[in-house]
């Protein structure tokens, strides 16, 4: 990340919930939080898109041998918290993934949550909404796919798209979805109160890498199921989409529901840093194993 960008990623949140990291701190003997603090944006400024450079990997711990041969043990850990997380049942993470076409939103999902306990985690799709959606208010499908105590959500793109896409496309006039800003802050901070952490991801690829990925589907016949002639339309909407995710971001990144700003060029390199913003962030919630309701000691099982 370029230096004129690190203003924009240098700040320390307070998660609701947590307890104290120092705990954490004095057993891995560094500050759980340095790695997500690379990437936050600091609520009320702009992200400032343009000035982040797309292919950097500021922050990683070497190149993508090293980083790559370093995943199980971070893979290892996330699934160690997820466990804690579920056991004690009182809180939840929800994980918000948006990005442009090709951004890496499915590989992520692949990638990053690959290793843990199917029980404990909800992938759901936001795609072109349905009838039944269509006839509700924009965030009652979102409402309905948030986690439950001891879950991780996750939502492949998710209610953002109702001032993103229905910007871009003029669905919606402007005061309606202008408006929603409003609606949504107070949803995610409804789900904070509630116990709910929140990780919201933009995964930042450049026009170049958008332009190369979207040319690999095309020249493999095994990716063509990926590939879909909408997203021409949608490249060709690069600067609104720009202007409109700039602009959905600032607005809504706050201290208790944070945007996160990757660099998404380098897949190996938006693995490590999502891992890394997922584990510090389970490691400040810091979940626990709950107590047993009676005292287990001097019971054997025959």
């Amino acid at each position: 990340m370029d230096a004129d960008a690190t203003d924009l990623v240098l700040c320390r949140l307070s998660h609701r919930g947590g307890g104290p990291a120092d705990k954490e701190q004095a057993r891995y003997g560094r500050d759980v939080t340095a790695d997500r603090e690379r990437f936050v944006l600091r609520p009320g400024r702009a992200p400032g898109l343009d000035r982040v450079d797309t292919r950097s990997t500021g922050g990683a711990p070497g190149d993508k041998a090293v980083v790559e041969a370093g995943y199980e043990a971070t893979w290892a850990r996330l699934s160690e918290l997820q466990e804690r997380l579920y056991a004690e049942s009182r809180r939840s993470l929800l994980v918000v993934l948006q990005a442009l076409d090709a951004g890496g939103k499915d590989g992520t999902i692949g990638h990053v949550f690959r290793g843990l306990n199917p029980q404990g985690v909800r992938v759901t799709p936001f795609k072109a909404p349905t009838p039944q959606e269509l006839a509700h208010d924009f965030l009652w499908r979102a409402h309905a796919a948030v986690p439950a105590q001891g879950e991780i959500a996750v939502f492949n793109r998710s209610h953002y798209e109702d001032v993103l896409v229905v910007r871009v496309k003029d669905i919606v006039a402007e005061a309606v979805w202008r408006a929603r800003y409003d609606h949504i802050r107070a949803f995610e901070a409804n789900l904070v109160d509630a116990g709910t952490t929140i990780v919201k991801v933009f995964l930042h690829i450049s026009r170049d890498e958008q332009r190369e990925r979207l040319q690999a589907r095309l020249d493999d016949p095994a990716k063509h199921w990926k590939f879909n002639v909408a997203d021409l339309e949608d490249r060709a909407r690069w600067p609104a989409y720009e202007a409109a995710f700039e602009e959905a971001i600032a607005e809504t990144s706050t201290a208790g529901a944070p945007w996160y700003v990757v660099p998404a060029d380098r897949k190996w390199y938006r693995n490590w840093a999502i891992g890394r913003i997922l584990v510090e962030t389970l490691e400040h919630m810091n979940p626990q194993f709950p107590a047993p309701e009676a005292p287990l000691d001097g019971i054997t099982v025959k």
